[in-house]
């Protein structure tokens, strides 16, 4: 592989950021704080415009501080933006505490309709810089960065095969994100819908069951249903190598836990205006793929000289 430059977006305190630069100094690791001027309600943005700014390639993976890139998989990573202009791997925990087999059932059904939303992208810098950045007041910043190259005529690979580790949470921090989790369902109206309907729609089955055995057969049915479904996204492009079957057992539980937690997160935004994160209230999960095209054609730039492409 070519050289590797690696850039940290530190947004510590100063104390504890000129701890890490002594930590690091002679890893050959370029330790950068968020710049001022790039305030903006989600972090993770600013930290990552931040890098772009001062990287030296233009071939650029973002990553949170607890993805693990193995070589293969870095290399490969990079070598896709040869023909692409994002890459979005697929993350999987490891260790798989029981919170992690949980949660891993999330990237199941995600793997079923296309592909789950990693803590892990990898971008051609020149692309997201001719669009200007991505929005930063949006909680799903995923999202908002793949709808952004989408929007801009760039190509998006989704390699399901691409597996790449991250570290677990705690159990307290993994409860903590259950409603800002469910929040970023408002960036994808079809799914929210689906979970809105979910608890409401046992109970409706439940309440018009002629007899108790019919209710629990309904019941029964949706969820070896849903287990199959997070099966089937197990199964995908050799996913049972790093996707335990623990994790396709639980997923009918996930199912109801995203049905509580979004009527939570619609209450949080009835009540609150949007979704406390970080000490601040952020109102949009991401912005709707037809403004992004519509910001960029008005924006008017030639996307990577190509006429017909404009951000």
């Amino acid at each position: 592989m070519a050289r590797l430059e690696v850039v940290v977006v530190d947004g510590s305190a100063p104390e504890d950021f000129a701890a890490h630069a002594r930590r690091w100094a002679g890893l050959g690791i370029r330790l950068v704080p968020p710049r001022i001027d790039l305030d903006c309600a989600n972090g993770k943005v600013a930290g990552v415009l931040t890098g772009l700014r001062v990287a030296g390639h233009d071939r650029v993976v973002i990553a949170d501080d607890d993805v693990r890139y193995g070589a293969a998989d870095l290399e490969r990573t990079v070598a896709l933006l040869d023909d692409a202009d994002l890459v979005r791997p697929q993350n999987y925990f490891s260790p798989v505490p029981w919170h992690a087999a949980w949660d891993s059932a999330r990237s199941l059904i995600n793997r079923l309709f296309g592909g789950d939303y990693p803590g892990t992208l990898a971008v051609r810098r020149s692309v997201l810089l001719s669009a200007g950045g991505y929005d930063g007041d949006v909680l799903f910043e995923n999202l908002e960065l793949i709808r952004t190259v989408r929007a801009i005529g760039g190509r998006v690979v989704t390699p399901l095969d691409l597996f790449v580790a991250r570290r677990p949470p705690t159990t307290r921090k993994f409860l903590s994100q259950r409603i800002r989790q469910a929040y970023d369902d408002f960036a994808q109206p079809p799914r929210l819908a689906l979970a809105l309907a979910a608890v409401p729609g046992a109970v409706t089955v439940a309440r018009r069951s002629t007899s108790p055995g019919r209710a629990v057969g309904w019941l029964a049915g949706a969820v070896w249903g849903i287990v199959a479904a997070a099966e089937m996204g197990r199964r995908r492009a050799g996913g049972r190598l790093v996707f335990p079957f623990a994790a396709s057992l639980l997923a009918p539980l996930w199912v109801l836990e995203r049905g509580i937690c979004c009527w939570l997160a619609v209450a949080a935004r009835l009540w609150h205006g949007g979704c406390p994160y970080a000490g601040r209230i952020v109102r949009r999960a991401a912005t709707p793929p037809r403004v992004l095209r519509r910001r960029c054609h008005t924006r008017g730039r030639d996307y990577a000289g190509q006429p017909g492409h404009h951000c």
